[in-house]
């Protein structure tokens, strides 16, 4: 007995050092991150007020691009995202293609009602290489606007819409955009600057910002007034996204290794999509595996060829309000990075990849994918340390305070990093509450995302099948 017990006390206090230095090596590697998406958004400091890209606007390079919106059950948010698309955007040329696929509401006959839509009956696919997808129902074209094109295909999930509209699109960049996304005016114009100007790489994908659209004033597509959430769980999501995008995905982008370009918002190259064989249909996360796949034909075909992320391009995208639909959410999320990671596992720690397969892949795959397990072990200990008595209330606390800090201060630098650099949330009260929700976040939120998140792992590991998802729609914006 007292051997056993002595076993018990050796593996508590191996495991929980193991913690411990996990969690010192993840708030280390965040301070990296943080002090140079820092650096970043210094040296760009008043840019996108400074110029206004007129002369993007205007200019013969713009490429033109074609915007997909694949919608299934969208029929609150698609047609203020399309009317969004059509009227407030300032590019010099695109088109909109929208892939119903195979919603059960009625998206396509709000869509075909609305901007007044045709159907064509013998429109040919345009691109030589197709992409292999569910069959299509019928094309349609808006008699209204010349450029607004509406797939109607029977249900394949989001890749397979996606593979439908990059079938029919004709110009050399496609947006990925989601049914229910509203964009700022010049979010296009910002999102291919890096793309035009760039001339030492091939740009084949950029990625810009997604900020919550709840609490804002939408009207008629186009936001009229920025303002935070009244709602607990939505701020959450509002700090979390900003932790996200301004630390974690200005940091990777930096050293070209950023693996994640948001399906709310990514443009990417269409022959280059072609050539990696569309978006993979099958997987929850194909906007994350899309990326991965990328990278890999980069390194193996010697393109010499960057994803890019742009933090100044804000769309803005309707976050859950409640916690059945947001666990949904999470738990799918997490299913898709074990998806994408376990379909590219021969890139983790294979130096012919260089920094995607030795510091991008590693990271996603310890911090971000197995991240949930070993914050679980951390709470655990806690309790533990603490229920043990005395000798052991020492390492709980520490253990405490790096779980605090690996959560609350990080969100509280990412609420600085908005304010200094984009200041979207400029009221004194709002800055406030921002602040006083990233304190407390490891109190309540971040246990309870982690316990979600390592729900989706165990699920994943499960091979619970992929889905849409039915993520109900309130709608943000005002007719």
């Amino acid at each position: 007995m007292n051997k056993l017990l002595e076993y018990g006390l050796y593996l508590f206090n191996w495991v929980n050092t193991f913690v411990i230095f996990y969690i010192c090596f993840v708030c280390l590697f965040y301070l990296v991150l943080f002090l140079i998406s820092t650096g970043k958004l210094k040296r760009e400091e008043g840019l996108h007020k400074v110029e206004a890209f007129t002369q993007i606007h205007g200019s013969d390079f713009a490429p033109p691009i074609s915007i997909l919106v694949p919608a299934y059950n969208e029929e609150v948010g698609i047609v203020g995202s399309v009317k969004s698309l059509m009227t407030h955007q300032q590019y010099p040329n695109y088109e909109i293609i929208v892939i119903n696929d195979g919603s059960k509401d009625s998206t396509v006959e709000k869509m075909i009602h609305e901007f007044n839509m045709i159907e064509i009956k013998k429109k040919v696919i345009r691109r030589r290489n197709q992409i292999q997808t569910q069959p299509i129902q019928g094309i349609y074209k808006s008699q209204v606007y010349s450029n607004l094109l509406l797939i109607d295909k029977l249900n394949g999930g989001k890749s397979d819409a996606l593979n439908a509209g990059i079938n029919l699109s004709k110009y050399p960049y496609f947006v990925s955009l989601d049914g229910d996304t509203v964009l700022e005016k010049d979010a296009f114009l910002k999102v291919m600057k890096p793309i035009i100007e760039d001339k030492d790489h091939e740009i084949i994908a950029a990625g810009g910002s997604v900020a919550i659209a709840n609490g804002c004033k939408i009207k008629g597509g186009e936001l009229e007034k920025m303002e935070l959430s009244r709602k607990p769980l939505v701020v959450m999501q509002v700090i979390e996204y900003l932790r996200a995008f301004l630390m974690g995905r200005i940091g990777l982008s930096q050293g070209n290794l950023l693996l994640i370009v948001s399906g709310a918002f990514g443009v990417f190259r269409t022959d280059r999509v072609v050539e990696a064989g569309g978006y993979k249909v099958g997987t929850v996360g194909e906007d994350m595996e899309l990326v991965v796949r990328l990278h890999r034909l980069i390194k193996e075909k010697k393109w010499n060829a960057r994803i890019f992320y742009v933090p100044d391009p804000v769309c803005y995208t309707e976050a859950p309000e409640d916690l059945t639909i947001l666990k949904r959410q999470r738990t799918r999320w997490h299913r898709g990075l074990f998806e994408s990671l376990w379909n590219h596992r021969t890139m983790i720690l294979n130096p012919r990849y260089g920094g995607i397969g030795m510091i991008a892949m590693p990271y996603f795959l310890f911090v971000e994918l197995l991240g949930p397990a070993i914050e679980l072990i951390g709470y655990l200990f806690i309790v533990l340390g603490f229920s043990l008595g005395k000798i052991y209330w020492q390492s709980a606390c520490i253990l405490f305070l790096l779980m605090f800090a690996y959560g609350s201060f990080l969100s509280m630098g990412a609420v600085l990093l908005e304010e200094w650099s984009l200041r979207r949330y400029n009221k004194p009260l709002e800055l406030t509450r921002l602040f006083f929700y990233a304190l407390a976040e490891s109190f309540w939120y971040r246990p309870l995302m982690t316990i979600w998140r390592f729900q989706g792992l165990v699920e994943a590991i499960r091979g619970k099948k992929h889905s849409w998802g039915e993520m109900t729609r309130k709608g943000v914006s005002e007719e």
